[in-house]
């Protein structure tokens, strides 16, 4: 399998990973729990894909003994479907961070304004495009 690739794409794990020098911090993963996606028949034999990697024929891997192959958009669709999700999950997950970021007093009160907050934080996410 091709290394350094820009896209992970793990299909028995539902996993889309980003790698970090792409943008993401240590290379980041989601579970995409989207079993009609996963299931599509033109994934049916890949085991694996590496998208943007300097060895571009390198870049499908196959569950049977096909060949590693170059991705083909025009069969498998453009890589965009896989960091679409990715960015959706990336998304929430930035949301939800922001959502945790609280500062309380010792009593167990909020220590900051919600207008604090977003001077200390800048404001909620709300979209996140790769």
């Amino acid at each position: 399998m091709a290394t350094n690739a820009k896209w992970t794409v793990v299909f028995d794990d539902k996993i889309i990973i980003k790698n970090y020098a792409e943008g993401a911090s240590e290379g980041i993963g989601y579970i995409i729990d989207d079993d009609t996606f996963w299931g599509q028949s033109k994934f049916s034999n890949i085991w694996a894909i590496q998208y943007g990697t300097s060895t571009p024929t390198d870049s499908v891997e196959y569950r049977d003994e096909t060949p590693h192959s170059e991705y083909d958009s025009s069969i498998l669709g453009d890589i965009s479907q896989f960091s679409n999700k990715w960015d959706a999950s990336h998304l929430t997950q930035l949301q939800s961070n922001w959502d945790n970021d609280n500062l309380y007093n010792e009593d167990g009160s909020s220590a900051e304004t919600e207008a604090e907050k977003i001077t200390r934080l800048g404001a909620r996410p709300t979209s996140y495009s790769s």
